[in-house]
């Protein structure tokens, strides 16, 4: 089975709603399913080296979205957003292989039989 997460929300936003997807992320994955991530909004901030945990937050998100995407999960991050969105515009991306489309979105949702949005 093939799972694909959709995140919007800024990481550290005081809620654990990103914490919680990647919670679920990893748990699938390391039950053998198949798990991509799409980031959008501020969600996009995730995957920058540069977005630091803070003092007040207990967890690394971007540490635990760069070991899924190590472990290999599929991540793409929306092009536009990549431009437009977030705290930490115009930073670079853990990877340079992450940029994606809405076209891949879209082909991600043809094949995907779980979409989970948080």
């Amino acid at each position: 089975m093939e799972t694909l997460f959709i995140l919007n929300q800024q990481p550290y936003d005081g809620t654990d709603v990103i914490w919680n997807a990647l919670r679920l992320a990893t748990t699938l994955h390391k039950k053998g399913e198949v798990v991509k991530i799409f980031l959008m909004n501020d969600s996009v901030d995730l995957a920058r080296d540069t977005t630091k945990k803070p003092d007040f937050y207990e967890f690394d998100l971007v540490s635990m979205l760069k070991k899924l995407y190590l472990d290999g999960v599929e991540l793409k991050v929306c092009g536009t957003c990549m431009v437009r969105c977030g705290l930490n515009k115009n930073q670079p991306y853990f990877s340079e292989d992450i940029k994606g489309t809405m076209d891949d979105l879209a082909n991600w949702v043809i094949q995907s039989q779980k979409v989970l949005t948080f």
